[in-house]
């Protein structure tokens, strides 16, 4: 029990009530395993490399393996987490894949965080 003169006593079962409330605050499982997809797929220099790229616009894959001086089988790996994780789209056209951000926010968004850790 957590008790002194300015606040009133907690019992052990008022503490566990609250655990239980933030508890049900936070998302399901299912949920926070998406988000945590996002962060896994943000966490490259690469990846983080294409979204810089894709801010200003679309891109074929073959001007990202341009700009990048990677091999084609690396820039397609890295663009195929970032389109699992929702962060980029694509579209065909002939031939050739081009690929922009599913949200023109989404690098802002990226430094708005790292700036606040």
């Amino acid at each position: 029990m957590k008790c002194d003169i300015t606040d009133k006593c907690e019992t052990g079962d008022d503490r566990i009530k609250k655990l239980m409330k933030i508890l049900s605050q936070i998302p399901e499982a299912n949920e926070l395993h998406r988000k945590s997809e996002i962060f896994k797929a943000l966490s490259d220099p690469t990846r983080l490399k294409i979204l810089y790229l894709l801010q200003n616009g679309e891109l074929c894959v073959c001007e990202i393996i341009i700009a990048l001086e990677k091999p084609q089988s690396t820039i397609s790996h890295h663009l195929n987490i970032l389109k699992n994780a929702g962060i980029i789209k694509w579209r065909k056209e002939g031939v050739w894949i081009h690929y922009s951000l599913s949200n023109p926010k989404i690098v802002e968004s990226a430094e708005d965080l790292i700036q606040k850790v």
